[in-house]
């Protein structure tokens, strides 16, 4: 009798960001999907009960457009609640930033049948795009030429813009993300308590009698 074949799995990439806020660490996967956010085997709404805390997750999501296009799986651990949903949300972020960066950017693992992509910085290779970048302002772009009516009196139509080219639409992305300031990390931290004060900076009340 002849065996069955097993149907052949599908690949399936996933994009690696790591975050941090004060002493906790988020480690984010991004892979395509329906919008499931998953955080320590535990949806985002159980795991972050504020609205605040949400909010700070989802931020980097909903202004790139991605909330219904992916399915975010975090592994979180240190700090408290407010940290760990800083740390997810710079994450995500710079999940992001690799999926929408070009491929030369990108380093590849892969594990059986699951891809793994991680940011990859070359230094010279920005010293050089630092360098060629022009020191001028540029001159502002001229306004789209109407085409002229066959019809002497009709209204001119405007010409058809052209389409939007991938790589334009991705560097947006990445500056959105960058100029909500998702990318950066809050280096605000608890201070730490002095010897021989009641707090940080914080002393005890003297009185002379």
């Amino acid at each position: 009798m002849a065996e069955k074949k097993q149907p052949a799995k599908s690949t399936q990439t996933f994009y690696i960001g790591t975050g941090r806020r004060k002493t906790a660490v988020a480690r984010v996967r991004i892979t395509e999907g329906k919008g499931n956010v998953v955080i320590n085997d535990r949806p985002v709404e159980q795991y972050f009960a504020e609205d605040k805390d949400r909010a700070a997750v989802l931020g980097p999501l909903k202004i790139t457009e991605q909330i219904n296009r992916v399915d975010v799986f975090v592994k979180t651990n240190g700090g408290g609640i407010t940290g760990q949903a800083g740390a997810v949300s710079q994450g995500i972020a710079r999940a992001l930033k690799t999926m929408f960066s070009p491929e030369t950017e990108h380093k590849r693992h892969t594990f059986n049948n699951t891809i793994v992509i991680k940011s990859y910085r070359d230094e010279n290779r920005e010293r050089e795009r630092a360098r060629s970048m022009p020191t001028k302002p540029a001159a502002p772009a001229a306004a789209p030429k109407q085409a002229t009516p066959l019809i002497p009196g009709a209204v001119p139509t405007p010409a058809p813009a052209a389409p939007a080219d991938p790589a334009d639409v991705a560097t947006g992305m990445i500056k959105k993300l960058r100029d909500s300031g998702y990318l950066t990390r809050d280096a605000r931290m608890k201070e730490r308590k002095k010897y021989g004060l009641r707090g940080a900076r914080r002393g005890t009340q003297f009185s002379k009698r």
